[in-house]
């Protein structure tokens, strides 16, 4: 027992990391750690639900660690409010229903989206142009009302479903409109927070839940809580000090190494 708690403490740290270098709020190594934790340890109840729990329980921390982190880059002044609303209000739209929709859905499923998402997201940020690097003194460009509308109620509709809190879709979205990726990243945290807030109250209310929160795993949850906290603190000191295209081949290596994890705990 104290050996998986130190796993996930461990990985907790991890969180805080990806939270602040990438603005994935931790979704993208928690979903892998307590899918992988949860089967490994086969608990009676939980191992038949073990993508389910490993989503909801990373929305959980996601909202969290999305807070903290969005608090920060606001006091270092990293945030630009026209790229936060609107969009906010239609991510949250799309992800009450996205977080819906992953309750119908079996763990199978769920895992195999999970990876698919990942792939797709990859295979896009490689091959197209745009996000691996942008040309120095570029005008960012404004969000258009289809992509606040459509294009938000879509990421907020597939982050929730998979516990991932939308970075993944938002990060390459900014970028290829001219930010930096401190910026991009920094702005992905507040973007993450309505996916967070509406997909845990999504799967705690759960009625097929496995626990007294429905399908979070309040221990997991608090053990990478106690990892990814303080990990936050640290590593925003980093922020800006990372060279753009550094960073956004740092983001992409780490989606590859996820993958391979899912992929590695599925077989």
């Amino acid at each position: 027992m104290l050996t998986l708690f130190l796993t996930l403490l461990l990985f907790g740290c991890l969180t805080g990391v990806t939270t602040v270098l990438f603005g994935f709020g931790g979704g993208f190594v928690t979903v892998p750690v307590v899918y992988g934790v949860l089967t490994a340890t086969a608990r009676p109840g939980a191992a038949a639900d073990a993508m389910h729990i490993a989503v909801a329980t990373s929305a959980a921390v996601m909202v969290v660690n999305a807070v903290v982190a969005a608090r920060a880059s606001w006091r270092q002044g990293r945030l630009r409010r026209a790229y936060v609303w609107p969009l906010a209000a239609y991510i949250a739209l799309g992800a009450a229903a996205g977080a819906f929709a992953a309750t119908l859905l079996d763990g199978t499923t769920l895992r195999v989206l999970f990876a698919a998402y990942l792939l797709v997201t990859i295979t896009d940020s490689v091959l197209r142009k745009g996000f691996l690097s942008v040309a120095p003194g570029t005008c960012p460009k404004p969000l258009g009302p289809a992509t606040t509308t459509l294009g938000g109620t879509g990421i907020g509709l597939v982050a929730a479903a998979l516990g991932v809190g939308g970075s993944v879709m938002t990060v390459p979205l900014l970028r290829r409109r001219g930010l930096p990726m401190a910026e991009a990243t920094a702005l992905a945290n507040p973007l993450s927070v309505p996916v967070a807030v509406t997909g845990t109250l999504v799967y705690a209310l759960a009625p097929t839940g496995t626990g007294p929160l429905g399908y979070v795993d309040l221990t997991a949850g608090a053990a990478l809580l106690l990892g990814s906290l303080p990990a936050i603190a640290l590593t925003r000191r980093l922020t800006g000090r990372v060279p753009d295209r550094v960073h956004s081949l740092a983001y992409v290596t780490l989606l590859v190494v996820v993958l391979a994890a899912m992929v590695f705990l599925g077989g």
